[in-house]
């Protein structure tokens, strides 16, 4: 029988732990990501952090990441300031809205102990 021991880590997209929405309000992009699963929470808390998700954005420059999060529905809340090029009626941009950026977010690769594998969403 091949199986992972459950310590050795294994990287996974964010959408295996996770789900997101995005709204927007003039050129500030919110970004809610929501555990799957009660396991998955402590691995959204621990690693997907602001220096991470700025990291992840950076080719958007974002002017300021926040992050909230809402621990009793096992979510948080991004905020993302001047990540939309102006806001809906001032971008080029064929995303003005922003609605993509949840989809970005959630390709994130994230580390996990094998034992949280049997939690995740489908591929």
């Amino acid at each position: 029988m091949n199986t992972l021991p459950t310590t050795m880590p294994v990287t996974v997209p964010l959408y295996r732990l996770a789900h997101g929405r995005t709204g927007d309000k003039g050129n500030r992009s919110n970004i809610s990501l929501i555990a799957w699963n009660a396991a998955c929470w402590p691995v959204l808390v621990e690693q997907i952090t602001e220096e991470r998700v700025a990291a992840h954005f950076a080719a958007r420059r974002p002017a300021r990441v926040q992050r909230f999060v809402l621990q009793r529905l096992q979510a948080m809340n991004w905020v993302l300031d001047a990540v939309l090029d102006g806001g809906v009626n001032d971008a080029l941009n064929l995303d003005s809205h922003g609605k993509a950026l949840s989809y970005w977010l959630l390709q994130m690769q994230v580390p996990i102990p094998a034992s949280l594998l049997p939690h995740l969403a489908p591929e």
